[in-house]
């Protein structure tokens, strides 16, 4: 996931961010709006954590939306396909 399209999910990914990262709180979550860079600077600042280490975590959990965004769209396009799948044509 870019930082175009992180910003655009942001009001998704924000529940997630605070379940990830307890400490930010609503106007954290608010100012950081979807900018990874602003998203480190919080983690460092409520966490104390290295650059270095706040963009590995802040990486991480992208990733990990990224995957679990992946995963539900393509259930959400397969299901079309599913829902007709084992039924028989009645003449």
């Amino acid at each position: 996931m870019n930082s175009d399209q992180l910003q655009g999910k942001w009001k998704q990914l924000k529940g997630s961010a605070k379940m990830q990262w307890g400490k930010l709180t609503d106007s954290d979550l608010d100012y950081i709006n979807g900018q990874v860079d602003v998203l480190v600077g919080k983690l460092q600042e409520r966490y104390g954590y290295a650059k270095e280490d706040a963009q590995a975590r802040a990486d991480q959990w992208l990733k990990s939306e990224n995957r679990n965004f992946e995963h539900s769209h393509q259930s959400q396009q397969a299901e079309p396909a599913r829902a007709g799948a084992g039924r028989e044509k009645i003449s």
